[in-house]
């Protein structure tokens, strides 16, 4: 029988994925379009992604663990920002 993982593990799994996937600390990722023809402002979808990864790091070193609440805030978080990076073509 397959155990769960903790609130923590899943947290550390999704921070996990989303820095994979996304081009958090490329040259270009906090930078505005050179043309202006992003249908979003990427830039401050990445910023916050990027403090709330920083801030969930923390919290998992301090042994704080997030609520089912705060795990799914975050997964639709970067749900969404990944859905804005593949239409402004940052991503695949």
């Amino acid at each position: 029988m397959n155990k769960k993982p903790d609130r923590m593990t899943v947290m550390q799994n999704i921070i996990d994925a989303v820095k994979a996937d996304f081009p958090l600390y490329q040259e270009d990722t906090f930078k505005c379009s050179p043309n202006n023809s992003c249908t979003t402002c990427t830039k401050k979808l990445m910023e916050l992604v990027d403090t709330e990864i920083v801030y969930w790091e923390h919290e998992i070193n301090r042994g704080n663990s997030p609520t089912f609440d705060e795990l799914n805030r975050f997964g639709k978080l970067c749900k969404n920002i990944r859905r804005a990076l593949v239409k402004d073509n940052r991503i695949i």
